[in-house]
């Protein structure tokens, strides 16, 4: 058997002469043989070259569209103590229904009537105001009053400095003309004083007119005095214009001082009334937060508080709550190597745990119990995990999604670009990634620019 002997038997026995050899040896064997080998080696060939779609897996969880329909809790606006709950645990809730009231626990609020005082501050400051603005007006007509009663009195001396003036020259002119009849009444007495030392004229008539003489001199001193009188009038008068003008002017600075002081106790009381106002405004809303309301209409899933009495801070959370009206999504996790193949707009399979399925990553078309949707977003920051997270709405054109619970789990295949089987037998036994391309809808848009 082993053809260790060098008597060889195979060689002196012909096999064919056993019934076993016959049926063994038998051509009829061969050629049946052959033809599975030939069939099975085209239908292989013909199976490398099928078309196989590239998938990318991941695993990921159901959630919602929009971020105002996921789950959330409500947290307390201000710190406070627990009185009252007017809701259960799996209780629905309208938007703007009352969930739990607190009550202060500081004292700059514990006053029930804060509010009320607040707005009996607000009316006494806006009294007062009004005063300080009814003051302003009378001191602005005062100012006026004043003002006119200058242009008045300016008047009136101006006037008075006039008619001084104007006697001070008919004075001087009388002046002149006492000194020229002084003059001439001299020059006269000399001419008579010669005439008597001639002869020519008696003591009597040169007495006449020495007196004469005597009294032109006493004119021109009158005359000299009430000049020098007119003259210390006009000076007095220029003296009151000028009394007049700075006593006015004191008046009048002293009102502008009153009327500056009641302005800025004014706007003094008016910046009081809006810092009150807003005081008033922050104890309102403030007063209107001891009631916890329900941001939207759900379900409460959880109460994280529980009891009567409890003290909380604020943003505490307190109760947990599921919009009623949502539209589902999946967020899935993707390996960093993969996140250049995905784009917005990629087809995604999509199985959710609980639902049976079979799936040929392959073949998306012939898999059972799988969902389509459609990539919506794409995280451009790597998430804590060291995967970037893609958000996957429903495909519309596909089958709708069954009736599944936010936070259920789901494994996703993202559908890549399409090769025959044996180019990725080729792919993964070099351990090369699957194939970089771009969808139609970018390379159309790059056709078109």
């Amino acid at each position: 058997m082993l053809n260790i002997s060098k008597n060889n038997v195979n060689q002196r026995v012909s096999l064919l002469e056993f019934d076993s050899g016959k049926k063994v040896f038998f051509k009829s064997y061969y050629q049946v043989f052959n033809r599975l080998l030939l069939g099975f080696a085209i239908s292989l060939i013909v199976i490398l070259f099928l078309p196989w779609t590239q998938t990318v897996a991941s695993s990921g969880q159901v959630t919602t569209l929009k971020p105002n329909q996921r789950p959330h809790t409500i947290q307390s606006p201000i710190p406070g103590k627990i009185e009252q709950w007017y809701i259960n645990e799996g209780d629905y809730v309208n938007q703007g229904d009352t969930i739990l009231q607190i009550s202060e626990i500081k004292s700059e609020y514990f006053d029930p009537n804060l509010v009320e005082r607040t707005k009996e501050q607000i009316d006494a400051k806006n009294s007062s105001a009004t005063s300080y603005g009814n003051k302003v007006k009378a001191l602005e007509n005062q100012i006026h009053a004043l003002r006119s009663e200058l242009g008045l009195k300016i008047d009136q001396a101006q006037n008075k400095l006039s008619q001084t003036r104007f006697k001070l020259q008919s004075d001087s002119m009388d002046l002149a003309a006492a000194r020229i009849q002084f003059e001439v009444a001299q020059s006269q007495y000399t001419r008579e004083v010669a005439l008597k030392a001639e002869g020519l004229k008696s003591e009597k008539e040169v007495e006449n007119m020495r007196y004469k003489q005597q009294e032109a001199q006493a004119k021109v001193v009158s005359s000299e005095n009430k000049f020098l009188a007119s003259k210390q009038e006009l000076a007095i008068a220029q003296l009151e214009l000028s009394r007049i003008r700075a006593e006015y002017a004191d008046k009048i600075a002293k009102s502008k001082s009153d009327l500056f002081t009641a302005q800025s106790g004014q706007f003094e009381t008016v910046a009081q009334v809006s810092k009150l106002e807003n005081e008033y405004s922050n104890y309102q809303i403030r007063t209107s937060l001891r009631y916890v309301i329900a941001p939207q209409s759900g379900y409460v899933t959880k109460a994280i508080k529980s009891g009567l009495g409890e003290t909380i801070k604020e943003g505490e959370e307190l109760v947990g709550i599921m919009p009623a009206n949502f539209e589902l999504a999946v967020e899935s996790y993707v390996k960093p190597i993969d996140i250049p193949l995905l784009h917005i707009g990629d087809h995604i399979r999509i199985q959710f745990d609980g639902w049976p399925a079979i799936v040929f990553s392959g073949w998306p078309n012939v898999s059972y119990g799988t969902y389509g949707g459609k990539v919506v977003a794409i995280e451009n920051f790597i998430s804590t995990n060291g995967m970037y997270r893609i958000l996957i709405a429903p495909d519309t054109l596909d089958h709708t999604w069954p009736e599944i619970r936010v936070g259920s789990g789901a494994k996703t295949l993202a559908l890549l670009d399409d090769v025959p089987i044996w180019f990725e037998l080729w792919r993964k036994l070099n351990g090369f990634p699957p194939n970089y391309y771009q969808p139609q809808t970018t390379k159309s848009t790059n056709k078109e620019k």
